[in-house]
């Protein structure tokens, strides 16, 4: 049955104040159905003719004003894109298969039930089968070698010609109120997409009480909020990604702890050295070791100690080493370090900068303390905060201290190969570009990044930029040499991104790099050993002149004694003269009383004779015992 029509009044408020004049009826099924149009020929609904009467009433207004906008026209657009959370989720995967009675630790058991599945013939027919499929896909592969590289001279594109540049990407904000250092940086080791930076005040016992001892890991899509934040016990000055497994962390602390963290288990620290065996001042670098299981590491302090550890047992360490250069192990006597440098091509070198401006070249194989320091290489006036090998060339290594940078060479060690100038703000670290052998970059106090091109100029940098108005302390570069974190006084991280002429690697880059090097490293050499030469002449006539130092004092001394000598006869004479003097004038009274006249005039002359006689007897008598005899 279809349902009674609804009536719908369109007339009034109601039915039985108002007449009902027309009722409109409509199935309940057919509410609200779709508009159904159909074609059909035009029709003209109304035809209005011209009126010569209105066109006499028409006005022509002359002249008419209209406004106009020059400017195009612009519209403005706001979207505000979702934003998504993103999640970690680890998987750990374990060996498994193994029967219940077959331990997969114990070598032997696995072996034994390895050999003991080979001779099951289910097993040999599996293994035929399969046999054939991985035959087909082996030959497939030898046919068509699909990651053939058909453009290799695409990686030494040359542009020259293009304008040096570096933009900012992204700014990292210390989030807490107090504001501290960003002392150190490190990139992640696989995909480069998370920083880790460590936070400290090292303005001695000027810290603020409550000062955050939090030091975080961002991720760079996301400056808002860092992705996870390390608790330590006492402030970071180092931190470094572990290059064999991206979620171990090791750390250096300001106290002389050394900290790791592994980032599957929280923000707690994992694992820390005890405080009696650690450094007894802040761990300024600590470096990964290149090792089979990938837990070694080594740390360096102010206290003029080297530390090598095992995060499997880190309580205390494995090996220390005294930095005393005269190559006695005196604590006392030994220089602070504050950088280190590790390449893993050479496992058993390693070299540190200390505070005093000194680089010290080590061998960690060697057998005796003394052979374990190997050289020493002088320059700089202050601290040196930046020690790194050239990823290219690892004889040559770049140093940053005071206010200017230095390129050395192992063969040359009296004297650096090259340098630049000095400039007006200090410099407080330095990087190589991973890259370009030509390049590298330096932080200063002023607030400025400069990048340095050897090739294209050596007297000023190729590009300085301008980061911030505080201090920069920190610096570090991604390994495809694009990107570029810096680490502010005031705890800002800011990234930058070079153009593509400071990150690709030039036309003949590596050749005229390395003939720089050759040619710097063979005149110093000359110069040295010229040095050494006048060194060797300096010292003879300095010999020489002590010699001759020696003649003239003996005969000074004997023109000493001939003068003293000569003064004690001249007294000698004198005394005798006013005795003889004084004689004389006695015996002239007494002859003048006695005899008077010229009588006692004659005498008187007489004994005066008979004296100058007796005087001059005595003074032969004195030159005759002076001469020498024959």
């Amino acid at each position: 049955m279809s349902p009674a029509p609804v009536p719908i009044d369109f007339a009034g408020f109601s039915a039985t104040t108002m007449e009902i004049v027309y009722v409109y009826l409509k199935k309940r099924s057919e509410f609200g159905k779709q508009c159904n149009f159909s074609d059909r020929q035009a029709e003209l609904s109304i035809d209005i003719p011209p009126n010569p009467q209105l066109m006499e009433q028409f006005v022509v207004r002359d002249p008419v004003d209209t406004g106009i906008q020059c400017s195009t026209d612009m519209s403005e657009h706001e979207v505000n894109t979702e934003r998504f959370e993103m999640e970690t989720r680890g998987i750990n995967h374990l060996e498994g298969g193994w029967p219940k009675d077959v331990n997969p630790l114990e070598l032997e058991q696995t072996i034994r039930f390895r050999k003991k599945v080979e001779k099951d013939e289910n097993y040999i027919n599996a293994i035929l089968q399969l046999g054939y499929v991985m035959e087909h896909c082996i030959k497939q592969n030898n046919a068509i070698d699909i990651y053939g590289e058909y453009f290799d001279e695409d990686d030494s594109v040359e542009v020259s010609d293009e304008v040096l540049s570096a933009k900012t990407i992204n700014v990292f904000r210390d989030p807490n109120e107090i504001k501290r250092t960003a002392t150190h940086l490190s990139w992640h080791p696989d995909a480069n997409r998370k920083l880790a930076v460590a936070y400290s005040c090292l303005d001695f016992q000027r810290a603020n009480v409550n000062m955050s001892l939090e030091s975080f890991i961002w991720d760079l899509e996301n400056p808002n909020k860092p992705e996870l934040s390390l608790k330590p016990a006492s402030p970071l000055v180092t931190l470094e990604y572990n290059p064999k497994d991206a979620h171990v962390l090791i750390g250096g602390c300001y106290n002389g702890q050394i900290a790791c963290w592994d980032t599957r288990k929280g923000s707690l620290v994992a694992e820390l050295s005890t405080i009696e065996f650690s450094h007894r001042d802040p761990v300024f670098g600590a470096l990964w070791l290149q090792s089979k299981t990938g837990t070694e590491c080594f740390s360096a302090s102010t206290d003029g100690q080297v530390m090598w550890w095992d995060i499997r047992k880190i309580s205390e360490p494995t090996e220390i080493l005294v930095m005393d250069v005269s190559r006695k192990g005196i604590l006392e006597n030994a220089l602070g370090a504050i950088t280190l440098e590790f390449e893993p091509t050479m496992p058993t070198k390693f070299m540190v900068g200390t505070e005093q401006g000194v680089v010290i070249s080590c061998n960690r194989k060697a057998k005796t303390i003394a052979e374990k320091i190997v050289c020493t290489f002088s320059g700089h006036h202050g601290p040196i905060y930046a020690l790194q090998r050239n990823p290219f060339y690892p004889k040559n290594f770049l140093t940053v201290g005071d206010w200017a940078v230095r390129i050395w060479s192992e063969e040359s060690r009296e004297s650096c190969i090259m340098w630049t100038k000095y400039h007006m703000a200090y410099i407080t670290d330095g990087a190589w570009s991973p890259q370009r052998p030509a390049v590298f970059f330096t932080t200063k106090m002023d607030g400025t990044v400069d990048i340095w091109d050897f090739v294209f100029k050596q007297s000023d940098p190729a590009l300085s930029l301008k980061v911030c108005d505080e201090a920069l302390f920190s610096l570090k570069v991604q390994d495809n040499g694009c990107f570029l974190a810096c680490g502010s006084q005031l705890g800002t991280t800011t990234l930058l991104e070079v153009s593509p002429g400071l990150c690709n690697l030039q036309r003949n880059e590596k050749n005229a790099m390395s003939s720089i090097f050759e040619r710097e490293t063979r005149r110093e050499k000359i110069l040295e050993a010229r040095h050494r030469e006048m060194r060797l002449k300096e010292k003879g006539r300095a010999e020489l002149r002590d010699e001759e130092g020696d003649e003239t004092k003996v005969s000074q001394e004997q023109l000493l004694a001939i003068a003293e000598e000569e003064f004690f006869d001249v007294i000698k004479t004198e005394m005798k003269r006013r005795e003889t003097g004084t004689k004389k004038a006695k015996r002239y009274d007494e002859l003048e009383t006695e005899e008077g006249g010229m009588e006692g005039e004659q005498h008187l002359e007489d004994e005066e004779y008979r004296q100058d006689d007796e005087e001059q007897e005595e003074e032969e008598e004195e030159e005759d015992e002076k001469m020498p005899k024959e």
